[in-house]
């Protein structure tokens, strides 16, 4: 009788959370997997508004054959290591601060996070001119104290590692907001626990805070390395790639190729961006899942 009345109740189970799921999966289909399925095809052709002749792996094949594409893979890596570190390290270190007993705490949080919301390319040229190596308002800052300031993106060494900054400076915000959340989600009593045990604050920091922050740090490290990876807005806005091509990454090369007229060309580079951000980013999930699967 049990097994009975359980095979009548699944065979009534009401098919509305089906209907409900089917409009989402409608959407995001549209938006998301028939994109994803069309280019893989187009990046095999040479294409334009009108036509296209299918001709196999050339696109990708010449893709390779890139110049300056190993320059802008190795420098895409570079940009989402390092920003990712930097707002892992700042923004935990941020959010300590600010769920600590501080004055005008609620106001200090709000002013980290409002770079978040501005405009990716109105950072971009705002940052630009400050960083003007001979107008430049941090160069005249610079200037007062008797140091002459470096071409921060006219500099083939500074200009990728200057825009980054920038990137930290933007993005840190969003960091640090979900730290905060972390932080406070801790419970006490652990804190209680290690007082009682003589903890110093430096113990506390290390042997408490930092290893229950390891959800919240996973999740700063894995959208900051997925936003470093297709990093482009920032980038552009303040270089275009330059000078030359030290500050490429592999998002301008393919929009280069895209203003050059070669749309197979490009298309197939957002396949090939599309599987690196795959392959880097699936094991670093793993590993990182992995690590917290066995504490």
């Amino acid at each position: 009788m049990p097994a009975a009345s359980s095979a009548a109740a699944v065979q009534r189970r009401s098919p509305y959370p089906v209907w409900f799921f089917l409009p989402a999966a409608i959407i995001y289909g549209l938006l998301f997997l028939w994109p994803t399925l069309t280019s893989f095809y187009f990046s095999l052709t040479r294409w334009s508004l009108f036509d296209a002749t299918f001709i196999g792996l050339d696109n990708f094949v010449q893709f390779f054959r890139e110049p300056f594409l190993v320059q802008g893979l190795t420098n895409t890596v570079i940009y989402a290591v390092l920003t990712s570190g930097l707002k892992v390290v700042i923004g935990m270190l941020l959010a300590l601060m600010l769920t600590s007993q501080i004055i005008a705490r609620g106001y200090l949080r709000a002013v980290i996070f409002f770079p978040v919301l501005v405009s990716t390319v109105g950072v971009g040229i705002t940052w630009t001119v400050l960083m003007h190596p001979t107008q430049g308002a941090i160069n005249e800052v610079l200037a007062l104290f008797g140091i002459t300031g470096p071409g921060w993106l006219t500099d083939p060494r500074l200009a990728l590692i200057s825009v980054a900054l920038v990137d930290v400076w933007k993005g840190v915000g969003l960091a640090t907001v979900i730290y905060i959340a972390g932080v406070v989600a801790i419970p006490q009593d652990y804190y209680e626990a290690a007082r009682i045990d003589g903890a110093t604050k430096w113990q506390n920091f290390w042997y408490v805070t930092l290893p229950l922050l390891r959800p919240a740090t996973n999740t700063v490290i894995i959208l900051s390395f997925i936003g470093g990876l297709r990093t482009f807005d920032l980038i552009w806005a303040m270089t275009k790639g330059g000078p030359g091509f030290a500050s490429d990454t592999i998002a301008s090369v393919i929009y280069k190729q895209y203003q050059a007229g070669f749309f197979g060309l490009s298309t197939a580079g957002n396949v090939v961006l599309f599987v690196m951000i795959g392959v880097l980013v699936l094991p670093l999930t793993m590993l990182l899942n992995r690590k917290k699967g066995h504490e």
